[in-house]
């Protein structure tokens, strides 16, 4: 269910996201516009569109929810690997994107901080995130 969910959500976002999707969606409400004397825009005929819309815009959410999920499971995977891959880089920092919006902004604000400091070469390298975590 799962890989079929996801070719169908990833084959109406490319979809969706292309110019003639847009034109189309303008042709629609265009058309729904110039029937609008025809029907003496009546409930009905504003009903019609109304209706189109909030299911169109229900559905697509979670359309647009679930790919920027993958995106940015697939990215972090990618930066996790870029982590483990430089001998360099504190490998610390892999999964930290499970840690609260707070303890994130901290670990932030504390690298923004560590990148000024003169001696920031000197410092260790060693349990870098509860270091940094540790400081507050």
């Amino acid at each position: 269910m799962d890989r079929f969910f996801t070719r169908v959500a990833t084959a109406i976002s490319v979809a969706a996201g292309q110019p003639i999707t847009f034109l189309l969606a303008i042709g629609i409400i265009l058309l729904w516009a110039i029937t609008g004397p025809v029907f003496h825009f009546s409930d009905t005929w504003q009903l019609i569109i109304n209706t189109g819309t909030t299911i169109v815009t229900f559905l697509m959410v979670f359309l647009i929810q679930n790919t920027q999920n993958r995106d940015a499971a697939a990215m972090q995977a990618k930066l996790d690997e870029l982590l483990r891959a430089v001998t360099k880089a504190r490998d610390q920092f892999i999964g930290v994107e499970h840690l609260t919006e707070r303890e994130i902004e901290m670990i932030r604000r504390a690298l923004e901080r560590e990148v000024r400091s003169p001696d920031k070469k000197a410092s260790t390298t060693k349990g870098t995130v509860d270091r940094l975590l540790n400081r507050f």
